[in-house]
């Protein structure tokens, strides 16, 4: 029971970074952004290119992945999504559904629909002792980067003016608004930023799972699933949620293996019921 705790820990590390990523993008631009999944796929596509086509290894795509989709996502919202914004948030996100379905297929075009290899770097290829059990030295990475990388962000949000402005955007924009600050200045980053996070849980996810065209569609339903238990807009919902379903559906896998793969949404129906907002969203007003 406890390695299949572990391996829904290091499942849910995928939830929650992307949940990061598409809460902040939400919370400040009110975008339900439908090419999270897509940017995640190219993440993964990314590293085996430079690997494939360059010999870049996994450590340099690490780092540069992320930084080039982070820019691609901003010249999106540059071009694309602060032009719709105005318009009905419905447009936005049929823009971001069409973006997904052309990423797809253009990748799908390139290099079919099989799934293509890539190795785990050396320097993880092994086993941790953690005691009771032996686990891959791989999988411990993920869980620990992204760990890290959400306390890094957190840290970020609640402990410098920087992230007070940029927390203060996300969750109230329109008193954010009034008290003077031009919310308009942080959108592009803080857009740029989330897809960062998703080309990042690309990279992570290639040495692990199958690197394909689909493989972002397999999992933005679940991940959407996982924002809303979470709170639509709240980073610390969204993050909590994440590690919290990756436990649930690994212990679900283990114990009712036929509710597999609808014990999420049973979740969220059950979580939607309780309390409409999420967990830790916040009730509006109808007053």
């Amino acid at each position: 029971m406890l390695q299949q705790a572990f391996n829904g820990l290091v499942g849910g590390a995928f939830y929650a970074l992307l949940a990061l990523g598409l809460a902040v993008i939400f919370g400040m631009l009110g975008v339900v952004n439908f090419a999270h999944g897509a940017f995640y796929m190219l993440g993964a596509f990314g590293s085996y290119v430079l690997l494939d086509s360059f010999g870049v290894n996994f450590w340099v795509a690490l780092v540069a992945v992320p930084v080039v989709l982070g820019l691609a996502g901003v010249a999106l919202e540059r071009l694309f999504i602060r032009r719709l914004a105005p318009l009905d948030p419905l447009y936005n996100f049929l823009f971001t559904f069409g973006l997904a379905l052309i990423l797809q297929d253009l990748v799908k075009r390139e290099y079919g629909v099989q799934s293509q290899p890539y190795p785990r770097p050396a320097l993880l290829d092994g086993t941790v002792d953690l005691g009771l059990f032996t686990y891959p030295a791989y999988q411990v990475f993920v869980l620990a980067l992204s760990v890290v990388v959400c306390a890094a962000v957190w840290l970020v949000l609640t402990r410098t003016r920087l992230g007070m402005i940029v927390r203060a955007a996300t969750e109230r924009p329109e008193l954010t608004r009034a008290l003077g600050i031009d919310v308009g200045r942080w959108v592009t980053p803080v857009f740029g930023f989330g897809i960062a996070l998703a080309g990042l849980a690309g990279v992570l996810a290639a040495p692990m799972r199958a690197v394909n065209p689909l493989m972002g569609a397999d999992l933005i339903i679940t991940v959407f699933a996982v924002v809303v238990i979470g709170g639509l807009g709240s980073i610390f919902g969204s993050v909590a949620a994440g590690f919290a379903i990756g436990l649930v559906s690994a212990l679900g896998n283990l114990y009712v293996p036929a509710l597999s793969q609808t014990l999420v949404f049973i979740l969220m129906a059950a979580v939607l019921l309780w309390r409409p907002a999420g967990l830790f969203g916040r009730e509006e007003s109808l007053s």
